[in-house]
């Protein structure tokens, strides 16, 4: 049987040891720094609940959110767009664009963005996109997605940016990390200057003031949303809170969580539109809501805890497979732990199903999650859903039908059989012992990375006994 796709990427993953190091390197220092900025592991748990709290009450109550979310919104200027799928928004945004005669878009960073394919789409209305983040510059000139959702260049070291700078105007003269962001810096400041609208994400968004809360360490963000004369703000509806005073205590976890920072550099409040009066800010503001299966998912109770996520990148940091494989092994926009919940849910099963078997479920995710996301739980609930779908996730899950696994269904309907009955498992045991120096040493392609254990050794004829006993007491 030929390699799937998946497993290709995850061959090249694991042989490519310089971005692997520059990956492995880079998350046990973010998984250090999460850990000296909580000290207090009792007032950890207590903002984690609160947290939680805060994002399951408004995933129950979206569409109640997103109403009160639009009218605030209207009324602070803000023109709110709604986008059923990624072609929807693509088209919207476009459209914005060229009704407005834009030529060169400036972008924050904005994984929706990502996820919609923006850029391609840009291009081929004949728009240029131009990145501000400095790892999405980087993966823009090298022409790569993201690797990770808050450092989508970590798998790149900085000789290797170097080399990639060396296209630009005015290359740089080594490869020092200062020297390096100078030189972005000075790209991208004329960038700013001519670009005719400014694209950016969204962390927050406040249904009660009409409030969208933007992030970040580099003031790309807020020179995206305030130099250009349009701004268009892009996300997933399910970034909505109900409150502005529970922004606090997402802003006390978030930064902490990604990069162990006690709060980002920049946090941007944006309100609406340049106002009379004002000397900077976009003359028009939009909004795109992006559905893309998100309301789906908002339906079953079983699984929307999976738009709690807060983009943090926690799970990713911790997650043992991911620090292996990095990001671009999973193929997708979003990787690692959340990657898995989420994607497969958006995507269908049929294509995305696969990276469940890839989870270990250690459950360092889960115990990492600042919003307490059952990530471990809901791996495991999708894991069964690939092999009997059931229920009221057959409507959700998209293409689960393609997908069932039944030889594998099978083995876990005998093993079930066996376990749960000491009989059939004396007599299983009392097998394995028999043939146990004919178990063989290889079994690709599970012994291809992993030692294969002969069964232990047994008294057979006290297990024989036992066994006998125990039929005549049943």
């Amino acid at each position: 049987m030929s390699p799937t796709p998946f497993q290709q990427r995850i061959t090249r993953a694991l042989n490519n040891r310089r971005a692997a190091g520059n990956i492995r390197r880079a998350m046990l220092g973010l998984m250090e720094k999460r850990q000296r900025a909580f000290p207090d592991a009792a007032a950890l748990a207590a903002l984690r609940e609160r947290a939680a709290s805060i994002r399951r009450e408004a995933v129950a109550h979206l569409p109640q959110r997103l109403q009160q979310l639009q009218q605030q919104c209207e009324a602070n200027g803000i023109q709110v767009h709604w986008a059923a799928d990624a072609a929807a928004a693509n088209t919207l945004i476009c459209q914005i664009l060229q009704e407005q005669g834009v030529e060169r878009v400036v972008k924050g960073k904005s994984m929706v963005s990502e996820e919609i394919g923006l850029n391609s789409a840009l291009a081929a209305a004949g728009i240029e996109a131009v990145e501000s983040d400095l790892g999405e510059y980087i993966l823009q000139l090298a022409d790569e997605p993201p690797a990770h959702i808050v450092a989508p260049a970590v798998h790149k070291d900085r000789a290797e940016v170097a080399a990639l700078f060396q296209q630009l105007p005015h290359p740089p003269a080594d490869d020092a990390i200062e020297t390096l962001t100078a030189t972005a810096r000075a790209q991208l400041r004329d960038t700013f200057r001519r670009a005719g609208a400014g694209i950016s994400g969204v962390n927050f968004m406040i249904a009660e003031t009409g409030t969208l809360c933007l992030i970040e360490n580099e003031g790309n963000g807020r020179m995206s949303t305030t130099v250009p004369p349009i701004h268009i703000a892009i996300t997933g509806i399910e970034k909505v809170i109900e409150r502005f005073a529970d922004l606090p205590t997402l802003l006390a976890l978030l930064p902490r969580s990604a990069t162990g920072q006690p709060i980002t550099t920049y946090v941007n409040l944006i309100q609406g539109p340049r106002r009379a009066g004002e000397l900077d800010g976009p003359q028009q503001l939009h909004l795109v809501l992006l559905d893309q299966g998100r309301s789906q998912i908002a339906a079953d109770p079983a699984l929307r805890d999976t738009l709690r996520c807060i983009r943090c990148g926690a799970c990713m940091n911790h997650c043992p497979v991911y620090q292996r494989l990095g990001g671009q092994a999973y193929g997708s926009t979003y990787p690692g732990p959340i990657g898995t919940v989420f994607e497969p849910q958006q995507q269908g099963l049929a294509s995305r199903g696969e990276w469940l078997t890839a989870c270990t479920l250690c459950g360092a995710c889960g115990e990492v999650c600042p919003v307490k996301i059952p990530l471990p739980q809901l791996i495991n609930r999708l894991r069964f859903e690939a092999v009997r779908p059931v229920g009221s996730v057959d409507s959700a899950l998209r293409g689960v039908g393609s997908q069932r696994r039944w030889r594998e269904a099978l083995l876990w309907r005998l093993w079930a059989a066996v376990a749960s009955h000491p009989r059939y498992w004396r007599w299983l045991l009392a097998l394995l012992h028999r043939g146990r120096r004919f178990t063989p040493t290889h079994i690709a392609p599970w012994s291809d990375c992993r030692q294969l254990r002969r069964p232990a050794a047994i008294n057979l004829r006290h297990h024989i006994a036992a066994v006998t006993t125990n039929q005549r007491r049943s």
